[in-house]
This record gives structure tokens, sequence and C-alpha cells, in this order.
């Protein structure tokens, strides 16, 4: 029998991950046969994603800056295209060369990172071009396992959610963590009005005033008590009114609305939350001023990356199904357009794209033979980059 301690919690710690114990077992077993032949091999490796989850035409670049710290001590170089970056298929995201033996073992972790947090931080910059200029806040931490609620709360904020709602996960970003009053204190206090004021009287001035307004009454009456009991100091209702209970949900917010600015309360804002698809926003985008949104962001499907080596001690060569030799990626900043070129033996700092204008490489250098070679930006920057592509890119 085992003699180690049970764990209290079924996570991999930082320390099991560098030393390589997430790995899927037949690369663990194929560098001890490597290594056994007295083989070493300088390989070129890149990661691409040949198609796109449900209807998506383009993807968000998350989850570098661990791939970053990963790869940084092995003695290998990698170059990447900036984190945020919107990418499509067939087009590699992220370039190693090294010998094989030095990195061969994070395939899993490295791809881990990339494929989960890309995901979330796409259905992220989707829901952010459907809210258009309204508020969008994650909602998911409890949906997925804790360990990795900072990584969810990260994609969400850098794919385009004004905040998040976990401790932790808002710590990390250096943003404040977001919130309303929440259904258990209005059911054990047992009337809305009277948890509203006592939130108001014991928390933080510096925090919205948001109340739920769907726990015990019509929406519409519960907002206009709320109203009244809080005045100035309210600063949103939310209505996280199931589905069960909603029958046509615009015509719901339509109303409280109504009633609100009738009686004065046109700067109370309105929240809605519970199951809100990206596809709903564009017809409750005139009642609502934000969003907050669980699951469809926080387990959003995973970009399908996989990585491959394509070149071997400077020969071009990769299995069936796959394009041989290294590659780079060039953007046009004038157009937009996307060009998938070898590289090398052209090195170009630029190429020609068909609108007349000159392509830039996505692919730069992130880390050489000696640690890290960029710099990170922050989230904040991340989802500024993001923004501003998004105003750019054919979605269509």
């Amino acid at each position: 029998m085992s003699d180690r301690k049970p764990r209290s919690f079924f996570i991999a710690g930082e320390d099991e991950i560098r030393a390589g114990k997430t790995s899927d077992v037949y690369f663990q077993r194929s560098l001890g046969i490597l290594e056994k032949l007295d083989v070493q091999k300088r390989v070129v490796a890149e990661v691409v994603a040949k198609g796109l989850p449900r209807d998506w035409s383009y993807a968000v670049f998350a989850g570098l800056q661990e791939a970053a710290e990963l790869f940084s001590p092995l003695g290998v170089k990698v170059w990447a295209m900036t984190e945020g970056t919107l990418f499509l298929p067939y087009e590699p995201v992220l370039v190693i060369e090294g010998e094989y033996r030095a990195f061969g073992l994070f395939e899993t972790a490295l791809l881990g990172f990339l494929c989960q947090a890309s995901g979330v931080a796409t259905a992220a910059a989707r829901y952010r071009r459907a809210a258009g200029e309204k508020k969008l806040f994650s909602f998911g931490a409890r949906r997925m396992h804790p360990a990795i609620t900072p990584m969810i709360e990260r994609s969400a904020f850098i794919g385009g959610c004004d905040g998040v709602s976990a401790i932790l996960g808002a710590e990390l970003l250096g943003e404040s963590p977001v919130g309303t009053v929440p259904h258990a204190l209005i059911l054990i206090l047992g009337d809305t009005v009277e948890a509203a004021r006592a939130f108001d009287a014991h928390v933080s001035p510096e925090v919205s005033r948001v109340v739920l307004i769907d726990t015990f009454q019509d929406e519409k009456f519960e907002a206009l008590r709320v109203a009244d009991a809080l005045g100035e100091r309210l600063s949103a209702v939310r209505l996280d009114t199931p589905a069960s209970r909603r029958g046509n949900f615009r015509k719901i917010l339509e109303e409280v609305r109504w009633e609100l600015d009738l009686r004065g309360y046109e700067r109370v804002n309105i929240v809605v939350s519970g199951g809100i698809q990206e596809g709903d926003l564009p017809e409750l985008n005139m009642y609502v001023d934000a969003y907050g949104i669980g699951t469809s962001i926080s387990n959003a499907p995973v970009i399908d990356f996989s990585l491959d080596i394509v070149e071997i001690e400077g020969r071009p060569i990769a299995k069936r199904g796959k394009r041989s030799g290294r590659k780079q990626v060039y953007r046009c900043p004038h157009c937009f357009r996307d060009q998938v070129r070898s590289w090398p033996p052209a090195r170009e700092v630029s190429v020609a794209c068909e609108c007349g204008g000159e392509s830039e490489p996505l692919l730069i250098p992130l880390v050489d033979e000696r640690g890290p070679a960029g710099k990170i930006p922050s989230p904040r920057e991340i989802r500024e980059y993001v923004f501003n592509q998004l105003e750019r890119i054919d979605v269509s």
C-alpha cells in the first residue's frame, strides 16, 4: 500500500506541473527510450488548430503567460502570437525550436494552458461584440473547479468582460471583484427590501448597490420597492429570473424599465443574468445595461490545438495531414488579411499584401535559451488589444 498522504483536493501543484506529472504517460515513455538510445535531435514544432468550435470564424489566443512560465527554464526557443491575438484555423500560434528531449514531456500541459484559456477568451469576445457598449461581467466561477478559477476569470477578462466575480481571480487581475445582493441574503432575511437595506447599511459605500428583484414577487413591483427604499444609492436592479418563470423575458424587462422611468428612476440600471445566450443579446440590449454571464463563458468549448513536429535537424518533415516546415503568419494592418508562409528560408520582416500594403509577422520571440525573450502585456493591455482587433476583423 502507498504511504502517500491522501490529497484534500484533486489538483496539481505548480511543482508537479513543472515536473511533468500532468503529462500523458506516452511522452514520458518515449523520452525514456530516446535517452536509452542516446538520441538527441533538434526539432521545430508548432501549435495549430485545424478548426474552431461551433460556427466560430475566429478565436482569441490566450493562456500564453502560463506557457511562457513553463518553457522559460527549458533552454529552447519559442515564438508566439501576442496573447489576445485573433487567429484563424491552420495558423500556427506558437512555434518551438530545441532538443526534443528538453520539452517533449510538456506537450500535455502546454496544450492544456492554451486550449481552455483560448476557448474562454473567445466566448467572452463573442459576448463582448454582442453586448456592444453594455457592461459584461463574468459570473461563471461556480461552474468550474475552484483550482482553475483564476485562469477562467483572467481569460474572460482579457476576452472582453468588464469585471469578474471571484475574489482571487479579481485580485490577480488587479481589479475589484463585482457582485450583487444574493438570493441567499434575501431568503434568510425574508424580504427583498430588508436585505437591500442591510446590504446598504453594512457594505462599503464603494460597492455598487445592485439588488436582485426576482426572489419573491413580480419583478417590476420589487424594483419599485427597492428604488423607493434606497433612492439615489441604488445603482441597479438585477433580474436572474429562472426560465420556468420568465415567459417573455424581453417584455418583463420592458415593464421594469417603464415603471422605473415613469417614477423618476431613469438612472437605475438593469442587470440580467441566468442562462443568457449570445443570441439573446441583440433583442435585450435595448433594456439591459449590464450582463452577468456564467456557464456560457466559463464552460466555453476548448480550442482544439495540437502540437506537431514540422522539422527535424533542419529538414522539413511532418506526419500525414500536416504541412511540414517552419511557418510564419503575416497580417496586413490595412486590410487585416492573413498569410501563412514558409519560414525560413523566407525570413522577411514584412511581405506584400494583395491590398498593396505590407503584412507584418505575428509570431514574435517569447522565450530563448536563456529565458523570457519578450514581455507579456498586462491583462488590461491584452483586453484593449482584443477590442482593437474586434473592430477590424471580418467576422461575418
